[in-house]
């Protein structure tokens, strides 16, 4: 969304420019490029709990990377994220609720750069957090504080969130202060190709929410969940989440989904003195009617796009399409869900084979997986005709092979020659049986932890 005192004012006098501003967006296949965000929860080295924002906490790790030469970005006087200029391909850093701490990675050629990135922001992590006794950990679900516990970090856009939350679902909070995920965020070239694109990536999050699965525990003990981040996305604010049916009705593009958005609820707007809680009214009325409660106050371009920031959707629409579906994880993880989808989506071939499996079933069919795969993961039942007794695992061996088929031909070589194939490596052995993260960390629960599941944070430390 907008930086604190940074929105664009040009003011919405048609619809038609909202429709534009989204196909503004395309770009030929040569500008595409691959985004890739990650969050991680902090905790205290010497008690796991985790960490307020002062004192000795995340705000001074966001001044650790300040003085690695990062831009602070401010809320009212204190710093709430980062942001990384040219040098760091407009990469920025920014803070979650609960002080999950988050890089939004720059826009990068190949997923080669987005290893490099990474590596380097982990390295800067600790160069900012372990003088202050603080660790890092990847996972979807905070695996042992209570929500009570979690800190609340001081962005303005929170104190509206948490109040309005509560009123459209049971579990809203905890998505806010307990989840973290990996996301990647790739182009489209046409409105064409961004209806293509973003149906099969919808349609096939529920599958990644399995492959990726790596939250299975709440406050200390195994919640009988692979993916319990996902199971709190099914009780989170209905508005604005989910697959909704308008993505795949006939004549889907553009101005469909400006209409459809202009009647999710809205959050809040900036203005010059803070933001506004509008919490509730649609943007439609905000568009058509101005404020009730601050005469001449009307919708600019910059109000809608941060109304875009606040749709959920397993896949979200932007000028850029960003991939939601996964939880948080361990570094080969989260490299391996960018390669996912990039294999997937940036070959012609490959996204062709990946939309003749997704017609293969009716749309609702991948849609009635959210309920299940949170606590069945790959195991959930997909049978088909060649496989009567089929699983979610027989898709996603299917689905990886099409990804890999897709990275082979990009053909994107690291200085070893080693193509972006590589980075797939983990799904590999997931789809060939072995155990995702959620049922690994369940067995070393089991076994090696004799149920201590305070362990996670020691083996799971970034």
């Amino acid at each position: 969304m907008s930086n604190p005192g940074e929105i664009d004012a040009t003011p919405i006098t048609d619809r038609r420019q909202l429709a534009a501003w989204l196909e503004a967006g395309c770009k030929p296949r040569e500008a595409w490029r691959i985004g890739t965000e990650h969050e991680k929860f902090g905790f205290r080295l010497a008690d796991l709990s985790p960490p307020p924002y002062e004192p000795d906490g995340i705000g001074a790790v966001l001044g650790g990377f300040e003085r690695a030469g990062w831009a602070p970005i401010l809320d009212r006087g204190r710093m709430i994220g980062l942001k990384g200029g040219d040098r760091r391909n407009q990469a920025s850093i920014s803070l979650e609720p609960g002080g999950q701490l988050e890089l939004s990675g720059g826009l990068l050629p190949d997923l080669h750069a987005t290893a490099r990135e990474m590596a380097t922001h982990f390295a800067e992590m600790h160069d900012a957090a372990d003088p202050l006794g603080l660790g890092f950990a990847a996972l979807g679900f905070h695996p042992l504080a209570r929500r009570e516990a979690m800190p609340w970090m001081p962005k303005s856009r929170y104190a509206i969130m948490r109040r309005y939350m509560p009123m459209r679902g049971a579990l809203g909070l905890d998505m806010m202060l307990r989840t973290c995920t990996v996301q990647v965020n790739l182009d489209y070239a046409s409105e064409a190709d961004m209806v293509r694109k973003l149906r099969v990536a919808l349609a096939l999050q529920p599958l990644a929410t399995a492959l990726f699965a790596n939250s299975p525990f709440t406050e200390g003990r195994p919640n009988g969940f692979l993916s319990y981040r996902a199971q709190v996305w099914t009780d989170t604010d209905p508005d604005r989440t989910g697959m909704p049916a308008v993505f795949f009705e006939d004549g889907f593009g553009f101005e469909r989904y400006v209409e459809w958005v202009l009647d999710v609820p809205m959050y809040f707007i900036q203005r010059a003195d803070g933001f506004i809680d509008l919490a509730g009214q649609s943007f439609r009325r905000f568009l058509d009617h101005g404020l009730d409660a601050v005469p001449g106050t009307h919708a600019v371009m910059g109000d809608f796009a941060d109304h875009l920031t606040t749709v959920f959707t397993d896949v979200r629409l932007k000028r850029f399409l960003e991939m939601r579906g996964a939880d948080a994880g361990s570094p080969a993880m989260m490299l391996a869900q960018s390669a996912l989808w990039t294999g997937i989506l940036y070959d012609d071939a490959a996204l062709a084979a990946a939309a003749a499996l997704v017609r293969a079933r009716p749309w609702q069919d991948f849609a009635a997986l959210r309920a299940v795969v949170p606590r069945l993961g790959l195991h959930a039942p997909w049978p088909t005709p060649a496989r009567p007794d089929g699983t979610l695992r027989d898709l996603a061996r299917d689905v990886v092979m099409i990804a890999s088929d897709g990275l082979r031909a990009r053909a994107r070589h690291d200085a070893d020659g080693s193509d972006e194939r590589r980075f797939l490596a983990p799904l590999a052995e997931i789809v060939a049986g072995g155990p995702t993260q959620a049922e690994h960390w369940l067995a070393r629960n089991e076994t090696a932890w004799a149920g201590d599941t305070r362990q996670i944070f020691h083996e799971s430390r970034l």
